[in-house]
């Protein structure tokens, strides 16, 4: 008898599902976890299929919309961002990983030196940061940079000049795709420092007067 007769293929099968679904748990980057993670269920429902077991088959049934959901989610996500951090800087993308929050004329979000947490995609309205005096409207980002700061702390006070509505998407979340995604933590991190230079851009530059003030003393 040769060696391929003693081989038990439904057996093969499941071993070959079992290891998959140990792989796929060990992985750390999503994308490839969630591409394994479907082939391990195909995988299983084969050898659920093989040994007749409804319930083998269902729970991964089950589990394969769900990967597959997220898998679309993250390369979504990868492919707006390479696509914002390209010269697109919407930020439309970033949505459901946000709560919207409404803002009346006059109020303060956040004050500067104090710990930042979280921050604000605009979608109307129009908020100043007091300092250097740079105005944000819709489509904007703003308190991005406290992820980076020493501390992670404002680097600026921020305050709405007429009501509006910002999407706040907590560092948490930022965090959690950065660290899941390297695709993605590259892209937001491209992106930010273009909204870096952008804010530098904007800051006011010495007048003349200033300048001259030095001589005149």
């Amino acid at each position: 008898m040769s060696w391929l007769e003693g081989i038990n293929w439904v057996e093969a099968i499941g071993y070959l599902g079992t290891a998959l679904t140990i792989t796929s748990s060990a992985m750390s980057t999503m994308i490839p976890l969630r591409i394994v993670a479907l082939v391990s269920s195909v995988v299983v429902i084969t050898y659920g299929a093989c040994i007749g077991s409804i319930p083998v088959m269902l729970t991964e049934a089950i589990q394969i919309p769900f990967n597959a959901v997220r898998l679309w989610q993250m390369l979504r996500l990868v492919r707006e961002t390479e696509k914002a951090a390209s010269g697109d800087l919407s930020l439309d993308w970033l949505k459901p990983f946000g709560t919207m929050t409404r803002f009346v004329s006059g109020q303060t979000i956040f004050i500067k030196g104090e710990p930042a947490s979280d921050m604000y995609y605009v979608q109307s309205g129009r908020f100043r940061i007091l300092e250097p005096g740079i105005e944000i409207g819709a489509g904007a980002i703003v308190g991005e940079l406290g992820l980076l700061s020493p501390g992670n702390v404002r680097t600026g006070s921020l305050v709405c000049v007429e009501p509006g509505t910002a999407l706040r998407i907590p560092y948490s979340d930022v965090k959690q795709l950065y660290y899941q995604n390297p695709e993605f933590g590259f892209y937001f991190l491209k992106l930010t420092s273009e909204r870096l230079f952008q804010s530098a851009g904007h800051a006011p530059k010495p007048q003349g007067g200033l300048q001259a003030q030095p001589d005149a003393i």
